[in-house]
C-alpha cells in the first residue's frame, strides 16, 4: 500500500474544492455527482410495528429528511419492510427507504426486495467478532475472504438486478476479528474492511454504492474518512464513490450537536461528504434541523459548485505542505508560555480566552463558575495577530528568537479553518496559536444553534488537526454560554477532559431499553465524575467495540436486562434494568473512579 505520508485526501488544505464523485441513485434521490448534500435519519420504532414505522417515516420526511433508514435484525423483521413501504407509498410519500443490516445475510436478501437501499456493515456481515486474538496466515486470510465473497455476492447480484443502492458502512466499534488481528482497531482497518467488500461489488460490475467510516471519536472518524478518500484516489479515478458522513453515538443535547459538527462539519469543509446523518440520543425528528444547519454552513460558499482542478491550479493561492500528518493525530509542537498565570503551548492544557468586556460582565460570579471559568483575557495576553498571507509579517515573526502567542486578525477574506491552517503551516512551530471560532464576530445577539455549529466545526476541526494552544469563542454573544461552549468543544474534540464523557447511541428498532430516559438517569448519577468515559448502548451491534474507548459500558443485553462492561469486556450480565444504574455505580467504585458529588453551591442572582 502507498505509505500514508504520500497520500492526499483533498487537492489543497488551504482552499475549498468539493470532491468529485459518481452519482448513486437511491430510489428517486441522487447522491453524489452534482446533487446537494442529502440529509438522512433512522426511525426508532420496532420494525414489526407497521403503523408506528409508517408514521415515523412520514414525520421524518415532513421535517425534511431525504432518506430514511430502518433496522432489519432478522429475515422476519426484513419481511415487514414490504408492509412499511406500502404504507409509506400509500400516504403519497416517496422518500427512499434503507434497510440497516447487521450479522444476517438472509435479512439483507429479504430486505432488498422491498427497499431502495441496503446498508451492510463489513465488520459483522457474514464475519466474526468474538474478540479472539489469533494470527492469520496469508492462506487463512484469503480463505476467509473467499468465504465472505460467497456470502456477499448474492446480495450484490440481487441489488444489481433490482436497481437497489447499497452503503458499505464500516463502524469503528464493529470491526471483525480478522481485520482487528491484521490491522488493529484503526482507521486503516476500517478502510480495508470496506474496501474488501467494495472489491467484491466491483468484480461483479456493481457500482451503485456509497461508503461510510463512522466512529464515536471525532478524531478517529475524521482520520478514517480522510484515509478512505486517499485510498480511493490511489486505487484509480473510477473509485470515485460518494461518501456518507456520521459520528456514531454522538449523544444528546449540546454535547451531541458539538461532536457531530466537529466530525461532519470538518470533513464537509474539506469537500468530503455527499450525505450526512446526525446521530442524537433524542427523537429522530430532532436530528433533521441540526443536519440541515450543518449543511447550510456550506451552501453559502460558491465553492460548493464544482471547481475543475485547472481552476484551483490557476487560482494564485500558495502551495504549502501541511505541518502535520492528516491521517494520524499529533499535537503541533510549540514552546510553553505563561500568560496571566496560566501555562499554554507544548503539552499544557489548551486554554480558554475571553474578552475584557466579557470578563467584566462575569467578574461578580467567576468564583462560582466551576469548570467554565475564563482563564485569560484577550486584550491582556500580548497575542500578535498575523495575516498568514503576509510573508513579510510571518518572516519577521520567525526571524525573532522569542516565542510569541499568535492568531489570525479579524476581517481577512479567508475561511477560518484555512486561515489558521495557513498560519500553522508558515509560522515556526515554537509559536503557540490562539484559535478563534470566527474572523467576523457578530455585533448583536445570535441564535445559540447557529453559533454552536460553526464554532464547533471551525475550532474542533483545527484541534483534531493538532493545531491550537488556546481558543476564543465569540460567535455566541451570551457571556456564560460562550464559555460553556468553548469548554464543551474542547471536551468533544478530546482535547481537554473536564467532565464525564458519554458515548450514547441514537435509538433504533434494535434498542432494548429507553435510551433517552436511561441516558439522562446515568448523567444525573455520574455527571460529576471528571475524566470518566461511559458508553450507553441500546444493543450489542456496536456496543462491545465502542467500549474500547470507554471506561465503563451500559449495554442492552436482552429485553429488560443490562450487561455492564469495563472497557470492551463484559463483567456483569442480565442485570434487571431497575438495578442497573446502581450496579454501574458499584462497578465504577470497584475500579477506584467513583467520588461523591460535591455539595451544590447556593444559587447566585
Amino acid at each position: 500500500m502507498t505509505p500514508q505520508a504520500a497520500l492526499s485526501y483533498c487537492p489543497d488544505l488551504l482552499s475549498f474544492t468539493r470532491r468529485v464523485t459518481r452519482e448513486v441513485i437511491v430510489g428517486n434521490v441522487g447522491v453524489g455527482g452534482n446533487n446537494p448534500i442529502r440529509v438522512q435519519s433512522m426511525i426508532t420504532s420496532d420494525t414489526r410495528d407497521t403503523p408506528a414505522c409508517v408514521a415515523e417515516v412520514l414525520g421524518l420526511a415532513e421535517a425534511g429528511c431525504e432518506i430514511v433508514r430502518i433496522t432489519a435484525q432478522t429475515k422476519v423483521y426484513a419481511a415487514n419492510l414490504e408492509n412499511i413501504a406500502l404504507g409509506v407509498r400509500a400516504a403519497g410519500c416517496d422518500v427512499p427507504l434503507v434497510a440497516d443490516i447487521h450479522f444476517k445475510p438472509d435479512a439483507a436478501m429479504e430486505a432488498a426486495k422491498w427497499v431502495e437501499k441496503v446498508r451492510v456493515n463489513p465488520g459483522n456481515y457474514a464475519d466474526k467478532k468474538k474478540f479472539e486474538i489469533r494470527e492469520y496466515s496469508d492462506d487463512q486470510y484469503e480463505a476467509e475472504l473467499e468465504r465472505i465473497r460467497e456470502q456477499f455476492t448474492p446480495l450484490v447480484d440481487l441489488c444489481k438486478d433490482l436497481g437497489r443502492a447499497m452503503r458499505i458502512g464500516t463502524n469503528h466499534g464493529s470491526l471483525s476479528d480478522r481485520i482487528m488481528n491484521r490491522y488493529g482497531d484503526s482507521p486503516l482497518g476500517m478502510c480495508e474492511s470496506a474496501l474488501e467488500f467494495a472489491r467484491i461489488a466491483r468484480d461483479n460490475d456493481y457500482h451503485n454504492f456509497v461508503f461510510s467510516m463512522k466512529a464515536s471519536n471525532p478524531k478517529v472518524m475524521i482520520e478514517a474518512y480522510r484515509l478512505l478518500v486517499a485510498r480511493l484516489d490511489a486505487e484509480g479515478e473510477d473509485w470515485n464513490y460518494p461518501i456518507h458522513l456520521g459520528v456514531t453515538e454522538a449523544g444528546d443535547g449540546e454535547d451531541g450537536r458539538i461532536k457531530s459538527a466537529i466530525g461532519i462539519g470538518s470533513l464537509l469543509a474539506d469537500g468530503i461528504g455527499d450525505t450526512i446523518r446526525v446521530s442524537l440520543t433524542e427523537d429522530a425528528v430532532h436530528e433533521i434541523p441540526v443536519a440541515k444547519a450543518i449543511v447550510e454552513l456550506h451552501r453559502s460558499e460558491s465553492s460548493w459548485e464544482f471547481q475543475p482542478q485547472a481552476v484551483l491550479e490557476d487560482s494564485g493561492l500558495p502551495t504549502l505542505s501541511p505541518s502535520y500528518n492528516p491521517f494520524s493525530y499529533e499535537r503541533r509542537s510549540s514552546s510553553t508560555l505563561t500568560i496571566e498565570g496560566h501555562e499554554l503551548g507544548e503539552d499544557r492544557p489548551v486554554r480558554v480566552f475571553t474578552t475584557q468586556e466579557r470578563w467584566n460582565a462575569l467578574a461578580h460570579k467567576i468564583a462560582n463558575m466551576g469548570d467554565f471559568k475564563p482563564e485569560i483575557v484577550l486584550e491582556k495576553s500580548g497575542v500578535i495577530a498575523i495575516d498568514p498571507r503576509d510573508d513579510s509579517a510571518v518572516s519577521s515573526l520567525n526571524d525573532g528568537t522569542a516565542a510569541h502567542l499568535v492568531t489570525v486578525p479579524d476581517g481577512i477574506p479567508m475561511e477560518t479553518i484555512h486561515a489558521f491552517r495557513m498560519l500553522a503551516f508558515k509560522a515556526d512551530p515554537r509559536h503557540p496559536i490562539l484559535l478563534k471560532d470566527t474572523l467576523h464576530p457578530p455585533s448583536g445577539d445570535t441564535d445559540f444553534l447557529k453559533a454552536l455549529l460553526p464554532a464547533s466545526q471551525n475550532i474542533g476541526s483545527l484541534l483534531c488537526d493538532g493545531i491550537g494552544d488556546a481558543i476564543l469563542v465569540r460567535s455566541e454573544t451570551a457571556h456564560g454560554a460562550s464559555l460553556r461552549l468553548a469548554y464543551n468543544i474542547l471536551q468533544a474534540a478530546g482535547t481537554r477532559i473536564f467532565k464525564t464523557d458519554y458515548v450514547a447511541c441514537p435509538s433504533c428498532g434494535r434498542t432494548l431499553f429507553n435510551l433517552q430516559s436511561t441516558t439522562q438517569k446515568i448523567r444525573a448519577a455520574t455527571g460529576h465524575l471528571k475524566g470518566v468515559r461511559i458508553a450507553v448502548m441500546g444493543c450489542i451491534v456496536n456496543g462491545p467495540g465502542e467500549m474500547a474507548d470507554a471506561d465503563f459500558g451500559y449495554v442492552g443485553g436482552a429485553p429488560g436486562k443490562i450487561n455492564l462492561y469495563v472497557g470492551k469486556t463484559a463483567v456483569n450480565f442480565n442485570i434487571p434494568e431497575a438495578e442497573a444504574v446502581e450496579r454501574l455505580i458499584d462497578l465504577i467504585t470497584e475500579h477506584g473512579k467513583w467520588i461523591e458529588a460535591p455539595a451544590q453551591a447556593p444559587a447566585t442572582v
